[in-house]
């Protein structure tokens, strides 16, 4: 019996420290891995800890502002409620979607937009659910918010234009971005950002954007936002200072009225565009929240094209305003002295082709100066014939016909300065029929708005003038730039001055072919240029024998009517082109428009009121 239980205990003994050992083992194991899990890798699990209780996403930065020469607003930012969707923090993003469409309506729209974005965005990046709510949208979100886990209401900007379609082709607009813009840059994902389209927005996009911010939410087990804890605001984009004075382009709009036209006024001492304008014209933003199908078959089909720029990408030929050029190139080659005459009978015949000129009498004798002031087609004809295309090509582009301006916008067009070796690159022959044609800025050759203005600002200064918009860039023109600083045209004054004088002679002398242009103003003389582009050839029947008239024609067919200027004549200050879509006549229309705006320019005379861009000042007259 004493041996049983002797034996029974050894084996109880036995399992007890065999427990004990097992016991021991799995302590030192828990101590070792609470070691390595607390000591070892605490860090690691609490930076995890934290990160389940802190949301972080960034935000959009503010869009930097444009501003017009004296700090008016053209285009800025105004607050938007809106409903974003963090799908990192939903474990069902489609029945939140569903619960949330019960709550505030989404459109077929919204509802493709909201699976572009959740398939292309990743996870930790908002998604906009809706934009623009009202407070009954936002009370009845939050009032359901145990119902939409990963649903915020969050406030972002909107671009807004204050001026509207009064500088909508300058400015330009913004969009949402596009897949091909996303690329790797989260930011372009986020909600509320926008990408220029146009214009300076365009332009200038990378300055305008900013930095993106960032904040920090604390969230609960369910992934729904407790409260805020630290926010990063973003870099504001810069603000843009324009070279614009809005109140001129206000009022150079108002001038030009329900015509398809475009008018560019240019400082010709430093190239500062002082308005550019361009009618009809659009709503820059409806491109925010997206341009409905309606509206853009309404402006694609409308044929006086109000979404282009007519100013920079509009092409016209030049007409009789040409005759500058083709003159100056005569002399700069020696075709054509200051005072060699040119008999006008009212035509010139080169083979089996009869070449008028708008006066059918003829004009008789005419020297440079009498050619430019009655703007006599065959004066010209005969010039250019004696010079050749390309020799007046090569001065042509002096004055930026064929050349990039250097304009600080986007799209703009070179136009078109023809010369032999292009026509045969085309597979064609040049012939002397197509030099006739172009002698009077006819034929092949077109050019912009932009364009005519800065080729009469070099004809005024002798100097190559670059036109530009944006003031940030041209600290050095604002602050007090001569014509100095400019280079000099390959072109003897002496030529430029004959120039000059026959233009002086076309508004202020009798006879002159633009007597509606003369300033009211008894102390300053502006000089300038007609221009008429034909648009559809005339026959020669029709000429010599109908009773043509263009204005009887559709519009359509009618010939444009420009017009370039200067002034004042003896200090050359504002330069002023004005191109009318089929107005007919540059004498009788597009004159006088150009006249109006020039007593326009030189009333406000904004070069003498500039402020510091960011500053707001109350614009005169």
């Amino acid at each position: 019996m004493m041996k049983q239980e002797g034996t029974r205990n050894g084996v109880f003994t036995r399992r007890a420290l065999i427990i004990m050992a097992g016991q021991t083992a799995a302590l030192t194991a828990l101590a070792a891995k609470l070691y390595r899990v607390q000591v070892q890798e605490g860090a690691k699990y609490a930076t995890l800890a934290e990160s389940n209780r802190i949301s972080a996403r960034l935000i959009a930065p503010p869009r930097g502002r444009i501003l017009d020469r004296f700090g008016q607003v053209l285009a800025g930012n105004t607050l938007n409620w809106r409903a974003l969707l963090l799908a990192e923090e939903t474990t069902d993003v489609a029945a939140t979607l569903a619960a949330f469409d019960r709550i505030v309506p989404l459109a077929d729209h919204d509802h493709a937009r909201i699976d572009r974005d959740l398939k292309h965005n990743r996870r930790f990046i908002p998604v906009t659910l809706k934009e623009f709510l009202d407070w009954d949208q936002m009370a009845a979100i939050e009032v359901h918010a145990p119902d939409l886990p990963g649903v915020i209401v969050d406030v972002g900007t909107t671009r807004n234009y204050p001026l509207g379609p009064d500088l909508a082709h300058i400015v330009g607009y913004v969009a949402p971005p596009s897949e091909k813009d996303l690329g790797d840059d989260p930011v372009l994902a986020l909600p509320g950002v926008r990408v220029g389209r146009a214009g300076v927005e365009q332009f200038h996009e990378d300055a305008l954007r900013g930095q993106a911010g960032e904040v920090q939410m604390e969230v609960n087990a369910v992934g729904r936002i407790i409260r805020e804890l630290e926010r990063t605001e973003g870099t504001p984009g810069e603000e843009i200072g324009l070279t614009i004075d809005a109140d001129l382009q206000r009022a150079t709009l108002a001038r030009l009225g329900d015509a398809a036209a475009s008018a560019v006024v240019m400082d010709c001492t430093n190239g500062e565009v002082l308005a550019m304008t361009t009618t009809p014209s659009f709503d820059p933003s409806l491109f925010d929240s997206g341009v409905s199908e309606k509206q853009w078959i309404e402006w694609t089909s409308n044929r006086k094209t109000p979404l282009i720029n007519k100013a920079t990408a509009g092409v016209y030929p030049p007409g009789s305003t040409f005759k500058l050029a083709v003159g100056l190139a005569g002399l700069r080659a020696g075709t054509l002295g200051p005072t060699d005459r040119i008999n006008c009978p009212g035509y010139l015949d080169l083979g089996d082709t009869r070449f008028h000129c708008w006066k059918k009498t003829g004009h008789g004798s005419l020297d440079l100066h009498g050619g430019i002031k009655h703007s006599c087609d065959v004066f010209f004809y005969e010039v250019a014939r004696r010079t050749g295309i390309d020799k007046i090509a090569e001065t042509a582009n002096q004055f930026t016909f064929g050349m990039d301006t250097g304009i600080d916008l986007p799209g703009a067009r070179k136009g078109l300065m023809p010369t032999q070796g292009w026509r045969r690159r085309h597979g064609h022959a040049w012939n002397i029929g197509d030099t006739i044609s172009c002698g009077i800025g006819q034929g092949y050759v077109i050019a912009t708005p932009l364009q005519l203005a800065t080729y009469v600002s070099r004809i005024a200064t002798g100097r190559a003038v670059v036109p530009h918009v944006t003031r940030r860039i041209a600290a050095a023109a604002q602050t007090g730039a001569k014509p100095e600083d400019w280079p000099l045209l390959d072109i003897p004054e002496a030529n430029l001055a004959l120039i000059r004088g026959g233009m002086f002679g076309v508004v202020n002398e009798a006879g002159g072919s633009a007597p509606h242009a003369k300033l009211p103003m008894p102390d300053i003389q502006l000089a300038g240029k007609t221009g008429s582009s034909q648009v559809r050839r005339v026959s020669r029947w029709a000429r010599e024998h109908g009773n043509f008239n263009s204005a009887s024609l559709p519009w359509e067919f009618r010939p444009h009517a420009l017009f370039v200027c200067f002034a004042p004549y003896d200090a050359p200050r504002y330069a002023i082109s004005v191109v009318v879509e089929h107005g007919n006549a540059g004498a009788d229309v597009a004159a006088p428009l150009a006249r109006d705006i020039m007593v326009d320019t030189l009333t406000r005379d904004p070069a003498r009121r500039i402020v510091a861009p960011g500053q707001t000042v109350v614009s005169q007259g």
